[in-house]
């Protein structure tokens, strides 16, 4: 163990004496973002195409998680009062018209009320199933956020590992007398490391974002949902729907 620990101490001084002698011939020859990249190996291609899929991903999440591209609000009324005259099959084609994670839902539950008695038990499983197929497309690109955000650390990491195999190598073949032939190794090791902590850290912090604002608005869905298919039931409008005079009303 103390031979271990003495090793450590060694190669930790030869680290950072290489370091200050790179950082002094970075600043003196003014690298730049290409050079860093070049310093950090083969391994910065896949954390390249990482970073990019990131970024994608990102956006793409930005745009198609908008709570008002899934639910369409402005929607529920009128489709409101088709539950409430039971016109079934026109909400049914004004759903087919009007593709969402919203409408594709309902269409769903509204299938199983073209014929005779509506069995609302199934109507509620066909919304359910409908919901967790729509559920599982969105969340794909939620997911490969997550996939990045694991994955890029362990490339860094692969990187620093043979970053620190070569420089191994060099001290066998070179002896430590040079330690400026260890700089690009070490900092291979280091770069590639940095670079995966620097995708892994945005990745993991989109998906816990983009994923909670998803889940809120997969129960606002379900809470919609409730509000159409009581009206169908029960042919009388919600009370979240109902101005403060009919409230009123209807204490009295």
């Amino acid at each position: 163990m103390k031979k271990i620990g003495l090793f450590m101490v060694v190669l930790t001084g030869i680290a950072s004496r290489v370091l200050a002698q790179e950082s002094a011939a970075l600043t003196t020859e003014n690298a730049t973002l290409w050079q860093l990249i070049q310093t950090g190996g083969i391994t910065m291609i896949p954390l390249g195409l990482l970073s990019f899929a990131m970024v994608t991903f990102i956006v793409q999440n930005l745009f198609s998680l908008r709570e008002k591209t899934l639910l369409h609000t402005e929607m529920l009324p009128e489709l409101l009062d088709m539950m409430l005259n039971k016109k079934v099959r026109v909400a049914l084609i004004y759903c087919r018209k009007h593709p969402s994670m919203f409408t594709n839902t309902f269409a769903a539950g509204l299938e199983r009320c073209m014929k005779g008695d509506v069995n609302f038990t199934k109507v509620n499983e066909s919304v359910e199933e409908a919901s967790i197929e729509q559920m599982t497309q969105l969340m794909k690109p939620i997911d490969y956020l997550s996939i990045i955000g694991a994955t890029s650390p362990m490339l860094g990491l692969l990187g620093t590992v043979m970053g620190m195999i070569k420089a191994f190598q060099t001290m066998g073949s070179q002896g430590m007398g040079k330690p400026d032939l260890l700089a690009a190794n070490i900092g291979e090791a280091l770069i590639t490391t940095a670079t995966g902590l620097i995708i892994a850290i945005p990745a993991m912090a989109f998906f816990f974002y983009f994923k909670k604002r998803f889940d809120k608005t997969l129960a606002t869905l379900g809470r919609n949902l409730s509000y159409l298919f009581d009206a169908l039931e029960t042919g009388e409008k919600p009370l979240t729907f109902m101005d403060i005079e009919a409230l009123e009303k209807l204490s009295d």
